[in-house]
């Protein structure tokens, strides 16, 4: 049985292949067509997918009809027509049976099924399903069971997204600059005034509802037109990402003491927020995030929540593949010689991180090395990066949660050593790399046995307002066009 796990038609666009229930292949359609955050399907990714062959069945990861009513009640017109997937499908040349399945549940069935959990405590916060924003759900063995839901227009990732949209930003996909830009901002100034102007008081307690005030479909550009300058819009960071704080922990605080289990998954485009995601650890013994938790992870999910397949993911090395042996020495020559040299090699990362695989590395310890990269990438000067590091070294450089895919902000004890990964409120998204045999933990051995260095800078090889490299062409145009060498 060949299931492809598909969701599309909204944005950022993905395509998942499951042969005899074997997770084949998962990528971001923004990868093939070039496009950032592609909303549709494309022929290239169509094509490579039908490697393995013509999907028996498609496993959607919403239900149309119900996201139409939605779109009716919000003011957004009669969509019925676009949201005929049926025909959507067959417009890209794919006419097997589809299956459709709830937003929030592809959500949670993506992170539950592919945690190391057989029973666990799942929280889904996103912008908007059909017309769930935020669920909790209690895991046991196969089974999934929601035990609350609230709805549209009450949305926590609307309103952080319409907050990004008020500091200049563009929503749906600039939240992670609001996220960083927080560090130069005083929270305290606005905290009071974001709180009280959108977020409705009956969320505090044992209530997990959390009202907004303001329907914020369409952003808040209106709230406090006074506030204009840069130090303004950095302090309106900062107070958003503490009200996003007090928000996640009114929710889990709820959720630890409603269900039993202390294994906390946590899914949705919200748990993409790695500076509040520590925050978990207050009332959960282990927390599982999927590399991918946002609505792309849900062409995966859409297809665990129809199988009820546990699925443990070993890693997020699952998109395009560069054959060839991983150019470890190349990588460390070069490191050693210019700083910077970016990497196109095996399986793409199935997410918006990179792990190795599509990844631009310099060395961590030159004080330019961070203004160097972020020109490279077309980046506000301001924004951080993250480190990777061998995972014995991890405690004796930095204090607090990490794994291997950049989920948790830790504290660098080093910044003054390292000043291209520590942020400027002394935070690092660390990426932790296990004697796991890949190509990433291999340069890192050499690069430390070369340099007494355990880690490395670590970031996407794109450049911003564009999708990650995915194949070799990608990597050698890159390579040309903002001089950095690139080995696969």
């Amino acid at each position: 049985m060949n299931t492809w796990g598909i969701s599309a038609n909204s944005h950022d666009a993905a395509l998942a292949v499951f042969n005899n229930d074997g997770l084949e292949f998962a990528s971001h359609s923004e990868r093939f067509s070039g496009i950032k955050n592609d909303p549709h399907l494309n022929t290239e990714i169509i094509n490579y997918a039908r490697q393995w062959g013509e999907p028996d069945e498609v496993v959607w990861y919403e239900k149309p009809f119900r996201k139409t009513i939605r779109q009716i009640r919000a003011g957004q017109g009669f969509r019925l027509a676009e949201n005929n997937i049926n025909r959507y499908l067959r417009s890209h040349g794919i006419s097997a049976p589809i299956r459709y399945i709830p937003h929030h549940h592809s959500h949670a069935a993506a992170g539950y099924y592919t945690s190391p959990f057989r029973e666990a405590t799942v929280v889904c916060i996103d912008s908007i399903g059909e017309f769930q924003t935020l669920t909790i759900w209690q895991a046991e063995q196969s089974e999934l069971k929601r035990i609350y839901s609230q709805s549209y227009p009450h949305s926590v990732g609307l309103w952080y997204s319409a907050m990004t949209q008020r500091i200049g930003l563009k929503p749906n996909e600039d939240e992670y600059i609001l996220m960083g830009m927080a560090a130069y901002g005083d929270p305290k100034r606005l905290f009071m005034d974001v709180l009280n102007d959108f977020i409705d008081k009956e969320g505090i307690g044992y209530n997990p509802k959390i009202k907004i005030k303001h329907n914020l479909h369409r952003g808040c550009k209106w709230w406090r037109p006074d506030l204009t300058t840069e130090q303004d819009m950095f302090d309106i960071a900062a107070a958003t990402q503490k009200v996003y704080e007090y928000i996640l922990l009114n929710t889990l605080l709820w959720a630890s003491k409603t269900l039993p289990s202390k294994n906390l998954v946590l899914m949705g485009g919200c748990a993409l927020n790695c500076s509040a995601n520590h925050l978990a650890y207050r009332y959960f013994n282990n927390v599982w995030i999927m590399p991918n938790p946002g609505d792309a992870g849900s062409a995966v999910g859409a297809v665990l929540a129809h199988k009820k397949l546990h699925m443990p993911m070993p890693h997020a090395y699952l998109g395009y593949n560069i054959e060839g042996e991983y150019p470890v020495e190349q990588l460390t020559n070069e490191l050693l010689s210019t700083g910077i040299a970016g990497v196109a090699n095996g399986r793409a990362e199935f997410g918006p991180r990179a792990f190795g695989n599509r990844s631009l590395l310099a060395d961590p310890r030159g004080d330019d090395i961070k203004d160097r990269v972020n020109d490279i990438k077309q980046r506000q000067r301001f924004r951080p990066f993250a480190p990777v590091v061998l995972a014995e070294h991890y405690d004796e450089q930095f204090d607090g949660y990490a794994n291997e895919y950049m989920q948790f902000t830790a504290r660098c004890r080093n910044p003054h050593l390292y000043p291209a990964i520590a942020h400027v409120d002394g935070t690092s998204r660390v990426q932790k790399v296990e004697r796991d045999g890949s190509g990433i933990r291999r340069l890192l051995e050499a690069w430390f046995e070369r340099t007494g260095c355990p880690m490395l800078l670590n970031t996407s090889l794109n450049i911003k307002g564009k999708p990650m490299v995915n194949d070799l062409t990608d990597a050698q145009e890159f390579a040309i066009m903002y001089n950095i060498k690139v080995f696969s």
